[in-house]
């Protein structure tokens, strides 16, 4: 048994700020990904589901005279680093186990090279999935983030997910 689900996580009013600001669609899609490949390679699926969902919670929205600046978030953009700081906090409230916690944190702070001063990080296997994941999903300047779904769906897709989770934990 999981301490907490995603959809749990997804209905806590932090995540579905923070979610519809950095693109819920895109979320729930890095989540699947990383699922299936963390079953691909015998690392936590919940995990990594988990850090899936929540690896952009810490963006912030790069303006420019009123519109989308792509460009200054490249140059600018430390959203990894909140992002962590805001899953950890949010996922202990909920109730998620805190070694697990901290693991979640820390596949979504290294999920992207944007932050860093150099690419010479060496990333866990789960790092690698969730980064992976949303490279999986990119869309040229940042369009990923501006697919949209209705909270219905959105729902549906994590029960869905949940249920996959529960599957491969209960021995597939």
């Amino acid at each position: 048994m999981r301490d907490v689900e995603l959809k749990a996580i997804f209905d806590h009013h932090i995540a579905q700020k923070y979610l519809t600001r950095s693109g819920i669609s895109h979320a729930i899609a890095v989540a699947y990904h990383s699922f299936h490949l963390a079953k691909k390679h015998s690392v936590p699926v919940d995990l990594a589901a988990k850090a899936g969902l929540l690896h952009d919670i810490g963006h912030f929205t790069w303006y420019k005279n009123g519109k989308w600046d792509y460009e200054m978030y490249k140059k600018y953009d430390i959203h990894p680093i909140k992002g962590a700081e805001r899953a950890h906090k949010l996922l202990i409230r909920l109730g998620e186990n805190p070694a697990s916690a901290k693991v979640i944190s820390h596949a979504i702070l290294f999920h992207t090279d944007s932050f860093l001063p150099t690419n010479t990080i060496v990333r866990t296997p789960l790092q690698e999935i969730v980064k992976k994941a949303d490279e999986m999903d990119e869309e040229e300047g940042g369009l990923h983030h501006y697919r949209t779904i209705s909270n219905e769906r959105a729902r549906k897709s994590l029960e869905r997910l949940d249920h996959m989770i529960d599957i491969e934990l209960n021995g597939g």
